[in-house]
This record gives structure tokens, C-alpha cells and sequence, in this order.
């Protein structure tokens, strides 16, 4: 099937025929979904560009484990709501906090985030700690590491715009199953055609590229987040891939410097999707940390 990235709008209809649910928040609707019938809830934020369905295998292994999850897309992708301003840390964390707030009121929960969902989490951590039980990072973004080239380009004002507004779509939806090095070709298929299916819909480009600029190249920021995570004492796991191309593993160090808390589990031979790649290696690394 073919799409056409930046040509649909996320109306009403589409809303209806989605899998999950909408909750209209103060920082922009957003599209989540709830699996599990008891247990102790897990919370599940995906990274820069792939929505919810990058935690399809994990959701699915934590509910076989008796927890019940809610995971959600950020603003700017998947089918939550495009808002306008600057993606900054504190929007995404705050867009966390009302979701929780609407949609598990009162629990208290074991939190995840993967690459840029590491921003995201840390964040929401430093300003909430009293809601989160434990931390589970999968490849997470936030330290300082060595900028591509094409990402200080992108990062220009300008430049940016010229470039990643009309080849993005391209560039992402290939790029974005580059690290399933496990999958049979099938599966990983399927996962780049899902993702074709979600930039479809307009403003995702103009959403990742403000991300870019102001959540995973703003340094200061976010390791502010990580600080206030490590004073709140709360338990982090870490996983990593040696062979992580997106969040290059020589982050870890830097890391364990700001977050001394934290445990490292170190994945030889694992990309930065091991979360989808490598379901059965990162549950037998998560389940006992969480169960402790």
C-alpha cells in the first residue's frame, strides 16, 4: 500500500477507526492505549519518532507478567495532536503528568522511556518523583555526544526547514527500522510500513525537527532532568546496545557521572530498537528490576 507523508489530517474519523482511545489534555490531545486487567501499572514513552507501537513486544510481555499498561503517543507523532511552539522537555513532561492525572488518577507506577523518551521521563521524574516507583531507560538521549553532521545542519534555522519539511518523511520512514537487526524481513516490513502510515498525517516533520533543536540537542536542559532524577533516589535501570547507532553506547559513562544511581545492563551486540528486536533479552533484563 502507498502513502502519501504530510497529506492527512487527524480528524474525527480517524480517531474513531484508531486502536485505543483520545483524551483531550490542557497541552494537546492525546491518543494512549491501556492493556492488562490488574496489576501494578506500567507507563511506556516511546522516543523521537516512532509512536506507541515501538513498545508492541514489551507492552505485550509485561501484561503476560501481571502489569497492567498505558502507553500513549507524544505530541507531534503518532496520532496525538501536532501543537504549535517549541517542542521543549517540559512540554512533553507536562504532557505525561495531565495524561496520568486523567487517565490512572491517583497511581503510582513504574515508569519507561526510550531514547529521546529518556528526555522525556527524567524530566517528568525531577518534577513528580512521588508518582514514580521505579525507572526503566532503554537507549536513552540526553547526555552530551558527538552531533552528526546532519543534525547541525538540521539544527539551523532555515536549513532545517529547506531540508527536513520535504525529504523527512523518506529519510525517517528508512531509517527508522535500520537497527532491527533480529527481525525476519516480514517483521521488519511491517514496522517501516506502520511508520509510513503515521506520516501521513501533516505536521510530524515540522514537530520532529523542533524536537531536534530543543529537546535532544538541548543539553542543559536535560541534564537537569537527569540531576533531579538522581536526588530523587528513585531506582533507574539502564539498558544499552554496543552497537547503538542513533544514542552511541560511550553515552553510558557519561551517564553514570550524572545519575550515579543507576544500574547498567549492557547489551552486546544490540542496536538502538532492542526493545523490538530483542523483546525476549530486554524483558529478561527488565522483569527481575522491576520485580525486586
Amino acid at each position: 500500500m502507498k502513502y502519501k507523508p504530510n497529506s492527512l489530517q487527524i480528524t474525527e474519523e480517524v480517531k474513531r477507526a484508531a486502536d485505543g482511545a483520545f483524551v483531550d489534555l490542557p497541552s494537546g490531545f492525546t491518543h494512549y492505549k491501556i492493556e492488562g486487567e490488574a496489576g501494578e501499572w506500567c507507563v511506556l514513552t516511546h522516543g523521537y519518532s516512532t509512536p506507541l507501537y515501538i513498545y508492541d513486544r514489551v507492552a505485550e510481555a509485561l501484561v503476560a507478567a501481571g502489569y497492567r499498561v498505558l502507553r500513549y503517543d507524544l505530541l507531534g507523532r503518532g496520532l496525538s495532536e501536532r501543537v504549535k511552539g517549541d517542542y521543549v522537555p517540559s512540554l512533553f513532561a507536562d504532557q505525561l503528568y495531565e495524561l496520568v492525572s486523567a487517565v490512572i488518577p491517583g497511581e503510582r507506577f513504574y515508569l519507561f522511556g526510550t531514547s529521546m523518551g529518556g528526555i522525556v521521563t527524567t524530566t517528568f521524574v525531577a518534577a513528580h518523583p512521588e508518582l514514580v516507583k521505579k525507572l526503566v531507560l532503554y537507549a536513552p538521549a540526553g547526555m552530551v555526544f558527538k552531533v552528526p553532521a546532519y543534525m547541525k545542519l538540521f539544527s539551523l534555522k532555515g536549513v532545517g526547514e529547506a531540508l527536513v519539511l520535504p525529504f523527512g518523511p523518506k529519510i525517517l520512514t528508512k531509517g527508522c527500522a535500520g537497527e532491527l537487526y533480529h527481525c525476519a524481513p516480514e517483521v521488519v516490513q511491517s514496522y517501516r510500513d506502520r511508520f509510513a502510515y503515521y506520516v501521513q498525517f501533516k505536521g510530524m516533520m515540522r514537530c520532529v525537527l523542533s524536537s531536534l533543536r530543543h529537546t535532544i540537542l538541548n543539553f542543559e536542559e536535560n541534564r537537569k532532568g537527569y540531576e533531579g532524577t538522581a536526588r530523587s533516589g528513585i531506582p533507574v535501570l539502564v539498558v544499552w546496545g554496543t552497537i547503538d547507532k542513533t544514542m552511541p553506547y560511550y553515552q553510558a559513562a557519561t551517564m553514570q557521572t550524572v545519575l550515579p544511581n543507576m544500574r547498567l545492563v549492557t547489551f552486546e551486540g544490540a542496536g538502538h530498537v532492542f526493545l523490538y528486536d530483542e523483546p525476549e533479552r530486554t524483558m529478561q533484563a527488565t522483569l527481575p528490576f522491576l520485580q525486586e
